[in-house]
């Protein structure tokens, strides 16, 4: 197959609807890279970068790619992940996993689609097939109120979303955390619920929080603690209250066999954009059915081409519960600035295009520059 000549790279932004905390400025700042082959035909990829939940920010993910990244690629086939990883790897050097993975997503993601329009053949075909037409997604309840919790559950119903996704920990204190899970809980009793402390819990609060959330009729407590607090978590684990999922931490399936021979975890909350692209996020995944562990969904409040990946990686893996991406809930457009890749209810329908299989926004061109070529 034809290799890769010319690398664009350009930060484009979108509006945000709604309050999510993790936000400044009512936009979803994100970066979006153009491969183009010897041939002309080209692909996209895209990094999700948030300062408050990753330590890389829109600034260094466009100096990255467009400096360091994308002239290391330039003559490499987009077909060859392996190549384009380790060129990558060594552009930018691991420290304990992967350098700057989320800049590197956007490499892997633009190396897919155009892989895909060279071959005809979806993302989801290139790592395996799908095993499923859609993925059911999860409301996100972000609420530091009962009363902001009962609107946002309104508004999630009124979607028709059946299952929530509950965020916990700092600012809120723990028996607001108990009250607001009951809330949910007693909003929909049949729906699928899970919580996420973004590793704002000590292990005293974990593990005196986890049998009050399963008595509750949570599901699953999502990365209560730091990753590197290895002891906490196989001490959390060992308690067996709930289904104790990690997500910080998950970059590489390197650390991944390593805390799972340390039994760390009974499962992942996975992001692609996380773990430097589909490349790494799918051998986690196969780790993870490998060793009969749990496959829980999750995102970086994704639009477009990354949540595009998300759904992609999903759908491959015949993902069985509800999925955090919230992008649709949080970002104009319902996630996506191509009207043919929106959810129709609380499904999201995986592109069966080549690639990834959605269009851009001719604003998104416009944005881009000229990196390597």
């Amino acid at each position: 197959m034809a290799a890769i000549a010319r690398v664009e790279v350009g930060r484009f932004d979108y509006d945000l609807i709604g309050d999510f905390k993790f936000f400044k400025n009512g936009v979803r700042p994100t970066v979006v890279v153009r491969v183009t082959d010897e041939n002309g035909l080209q692909g996209f990829g895209q990094s999700v970068p948030v300062e408050t939940w990753t330590y890389e920010t829109v600034e260094s993910v466009d100096t990255t790619l467009r400096h360091y990244i994308a002239p290391a690629i330039v003559g490499v086939e987009p077909s060859d992940l392996a190549a384009v990883h380790a060129r990558m790897e060594r552009a930018i050097r691991p420290s304990f996993s992967v350098g700057q993975p989320l800049a590197k997503a956007a490499i892997d993601l633009a190396c897919y689609d155009l892989w895909g329009r060279q071959s005809g053949r979806s993302a989801s075909d290139l790592i395996g097939g799908a095993k499923r037409d859609a993925i059911k997604l999860s409301w996100t309840v972000n609420a530091t109120t009962l009363e902001s919790a009962e609107q946002q559950l309104a508004l999630g119903r009124a979607q028709g979303y059946d299952s929530f996704n509950v965020k916990l920990g700092y600012p809120q204190t723990p028996d607001y955390d108990i009250a607001l899970v009951q809330t949910v809980c007693r909003f929909a009793p049949d729906g699928f619920h899970w919580t996420d402390a973004n590793t704002s819990y000590d292990l005293d609060t974990a593990l005196t929080m986890a049998p009050k959330l399963a008595d509750a009729g949570i599901r699953a407590l999502e990365s209560p603690l730091p990753p590197n607090r290895i002891r906490d978590y196989q001490a959390l684990r060992r308690q067996g209250a709930l289904p104790i999922l990690m997500d910080e931490g998950i970059v590489s399936p390197v650390e991944v066999e390593e805390f799972i021979a340390l039994n760390m975890f009974d499962g992942i909350a996975m992001k692609v954009a996380r773990c430097g692209g589909l490349t790494s996020a799918s051998r986690i995944v196969s780790l993870l059915a490998e060793n009969g562990l749990l496959l829980f969904a999750s995102g970086l409040t994704d639009p477009d081409l990354s949540l595009a990946a998300s759904c992609h990686l999903f759908a491959s893996a015949g993902l069985s519960v509800p999925a955090a991406l919230n992008g649709p809930q949080y970002i104009a457009g319902q996630g996506s600035t191509d009207p043919a890749f929106r959810p129709q209810g609380d499904l999201l329908r995986a592109p069966r295009g080549p690639g990834l299989g959605i269009a851009l926004d001719p604003k998104v061109e416009k944005a881009l520059r000229l990196a390597a070529e």
